[in-house]
């Protein structure tokens, strides 16, 4: 089962919500069953209900009960300084936009190496491709600038993760895999088709 992944790798221990993951699971589930996730070996969670100081990004192998990674991940300039509390499925605005998604392919960009996600929510995060909401590393997203700051850069919108690691991340997630950002968001969770279905 599934959801005893929480308990036997310590989910709790590392900071990852209970709530975030229920909803995860239960969204993954769905998707699988759909017929929407091509490699359903690997889970991707980001939760938002941390501040930017802590390592909010959990990639979880879900076939060997393993955690590939956890690390710092950016959220949207106009979201929140150290906790992101605004969200928009709207282009320009530079917030986070929360839900499930599917990754897709990679490219070179402005940003360097990058993965392309789609948003599987309508209204919610399908803007996701329009508004270029992509996974790329960021020199911003460092203990280096929460020793600065008390918490990492901002980016217009993007899951940007440590420029260390960035590769590695985007190699083990690319093509057909579930992420999730989670924040205990009363309207997504009223919204949210996925987890009311």
């Amino acid at each position: 089962m599934l959801s005893g992944i929480y308990d036997s790798l310590h989910l709790n221990l590392l900071g990852l919500s209970k709530q975030a993951f229920n909803a995860a699971i239960k969204g993954y589930s769905y998707l699988v069953d759909a017929g929407k996730i091509a490699n359903s070996k690997i889970i991707s969670i980001i939760d938002f209900s941390l501040p930017s100081s802590k390592k909010r990004l959990f990639i979880l192998d879900v076939k060997n009960y393993k955690v590939i990674f956890n690390t710092y991940v950016a959220h949207g300039l106009n979201s929140g300084k150290e906790y992101a509390n605004n969200f928009s499925n709207i282009p320009e605005t530079n917030k986070s936009s929360l839900g499930f998604y599917v990754t897709s392919d990679t490219y070179l960009g402005k940003n360097g190496y990058s993965l392309h996600l789609r948003g599987l929510e309508n209204g919610i995060n399908d803007n996701a491709s329009k508004r270029d909401i992509v996974m790329h590393g960021a020199e911003y997203v460092s203990e280096n600038y929460i020793r600065s700051q008390g918490y990492i850069g901002r980016s217009w919108g993007c899951p940007a993760v440590p420029y260390a690691l960035h590769k590695p991340i985007i190699d083990k997630i690319k093509n057909g895999t579930c992420l999730f950002i989670f924040s205990p968001n009363a309207a997504y969770f009223k919204r949210s088709k996925i987890l009311n279905s």
